[in-house]
């Protein structure tokens, strides 16, 4: 597979849950995660765990129909950004929001090493409260 087919596969299977074990498989031990400054996960996450606790679990439990729309990617050689639309309604608040994003994905050897993501989190966070 291409950095780019791996990347596509955590986003477009047919369920979230096909999408994870997609991230599973191409992910390295030691995947560095950093969800942005100001989003309500932000923080670095190191190892997959780590980032299941902190960030999936979180999205999962948290908000109804939490997903990523990806509008498109642009790759060059060990990186991969895709780009699109965050969008989903916070439970407790029953408050819905949309925001534009961007991952940058890096990867070596065919894993993926690292993610960061770049959001509009004032949408996410008006969700919130």
């Amino acid at each position: 597979m291409t950095n780019l087919e791996i990347i596509k596969s955590t986003y477009e299977g047919k369920t979230s849950e096909e999408n994870g074990k997609n991230l599973a498989k191409h992910v390295a031990k030691n995947i560095s995660w950093t969800e942005a400054k100001g989003f309500p996960y932000a923080g670095t996450y190191n190892g997959l765990e780590s980032v299941t606790e902190n960030v999936f679990q979180r999205l999962g439990s948290e908000w109804i129909d939490y997903k990523f729309a990806p509008e498109d990617y642009i790759a060059n050689d060990d990186k991969v950004v895709a780009y699109g639309t965050y969008s989903g309604t916070y439970k407790k608040t029953n408050k819905y929001f949309e925001a534009r994003v961007a991952h940058i994905w890096k990867l070596k050897n065919g894993k993926i090493v690292s993610f960061e993501q770049f959001v509009d989190s004032k949408s996410v966070n008006e969700a919130i409260h």
